[in-house]
């Protein structure tokens, strides 16, 4: 007997639509694929970096790894959809995830890990993208941006809970706590997957619903109308547009994020305790990013939002730059907090609004393409900046530039359509 009658009875019986099942299924699949298969990597490198005698350079390749296998899978992702729908396709990225972080707690050598981390950036590409393509189809444009947003607080919950779980492991258990730690982390991602196959489905109409249209008034009587799909030139001109604006973010939040703890231990003397517990205070400050600033965005339009959440980030970046005050630094610290998971939700939404329910995990999946670009490109700069200046001070200037670029490039963004 199918289980799809069974799936729409309990649709039919929970108090609020079934939509926000699908979000809260959303961000425990954007807490793995990306909160643990990549923010905990931070965490753990210290001490796998000191056991298996990897350099900083080695380091920078595992990362590295991670974003390439990523940038793969996203090149793929609206043709994994269309063939295995966005539910399997999200299924199977997470068990990619899980699996290959399990095996890395056995690996032996820098190549070994870079071939799983690798793997690890596949499963979070294939997962990515189709969890935020499927907001599109479970909510209209008044509440897109706001669903968007509780999605990808997912990574600040996997920050906090890394940042807690990783050194109470390693403290347990020494020198090869690191093991432990990856296998535990693994196998909450493929737990993570069960979850996700039992409650996300592909489509409103599948459970015999509509999706949640945040309407405050019931449509006027006539007709409804009927968005005239765009021309494929004005098609291609929005996805670059948005494209390169995703790169801006892609570019300069990987800086911050892989780089303020090391410049405030190694430039500004603080203990590595006091920089840890900055990193959670950023984490904590994150879970409010994407559902203040995607649902901002559904009231104020997705490019008066982004051009909001540039300026943040901008400003937060130069404050790190200059030699300014310890005070400085926390204003810093807030103000990425604040806003560092804003875009990625108002980007999903924008896809829908710009092409549709049926093009947006597609859309989405291409505009990821620069964001990975600007994600592996941008820690090498900074890096190789930060060797010949002798700090991390002209990288956070640059960062700062790029992001003052992104306000602009938000302003010319045109109105969105309707869907």
């Amino acid at each position: 007997m199918s289980s799809q009658p069974t799936a729409s009875g309990l649709a039919g019986r929970l108090p609020f639509h079934y939509g926000w099942a699908v979000v809260v299924a959303g961000t425990v699949a954007i807490f793995a694929c990306l909160g643990m298969g990549r923010f905990a990597l931070g965490m753990l490198l210290p001490s796998m970096g000191q056991s298996l005698s990897l350099s900083r350079s080695e380091m920078g390749w595992i990362s590295t790894g991670n974003f390439i296998g990523y940038m793969a899978a996203v090149t793929m992702g609206g043709r994994m959809v269309a063939r295995f729908g966005a539910r399997r396709t999200i299924v199977m990225g997470l068990c990619l995830v899980g699996l290959s972080m399990i095996l890395v707690s056995r690996a032996q050598g820098v190549l070994q890990v870079m071939i799983l981390y690798v793997l690890t950036g596949y499963g979070s590409g294939a997962t990515n993208v189709p969890v935020l393509g499927l907001i599109a189809h479970w909510f209209g444009r008044r509440l897109r941006g706001r669903a968007a947003g509780f999605v990808v607080i997912g990574s600040g919950f996997a920050i906090m809970v890394s940042g807690a779980l990783v050194p109470a492991i390693n403290a347990a258990h020494g020198a090869e706590g690191w093991r432990l730690s990856w296998l535990v982390i693994g196998t909450m991602v493929l737990v993570a997957a069960v979850i996700d196959l039992a409650v996300l489905r592909n489509h409103p109409s599948e459970l015999g619903l509509e999706p949640v249209s945040g309407s405050a008034a019931p449509p006027a009587a006539g007709p409804v109308p009927v968005c005239a799909p765009a021309p494929p030139m004005v098609k291609r001109r929005i996805i670059a547009h948005l494209g390169a604006l995703y790169a801006v973010f892609g570019f300069t939040y990987v800086i911050y994020a892989t780089f303020i703890v090391t410049t405030l231990v190694q430039e500004r003397g603080f203990p590595e305790s006091t920089a840890g517990w900055f990193w959670s205070w950023i984490g904590l400050l994150s879970l409010a990013s994407g559902p203040v600033f995607g649902g901002l965005s559904d009231r104020i339009g997705r490019g008066k939002g982004l051009m909001i959440v540039f300026a943040f980030q901008a400003t937060a970046y130069l404050l790190v730059a200059l030699p300014l005050p310890e005070p400085f630094l926390y204003l810093s610290i807030g103000l990425f907090g604040l806003v560092v998971w804003s875009i990625p939700s108002i980007m999903a939404a924008a896809v829908g609004d710009y092409l549709g329910p049926e093009q947006a995990a597609s859309a989405f999946g291409t505009i990821t393409v620069p964001f990975a670009l600007g994600q592996i490109s941008g820690p090498a700069l900074a890096g190789r900046m930060a060797d010949s200046w002798g700090s991390f001070s002209g990288s956070f200037a640059m960062a700062a530039v790029v992001a003052a670029a992104g306000i602009v490039g938000a302003a010319l963004l045109p109105a969105s359509r309707k869907h």
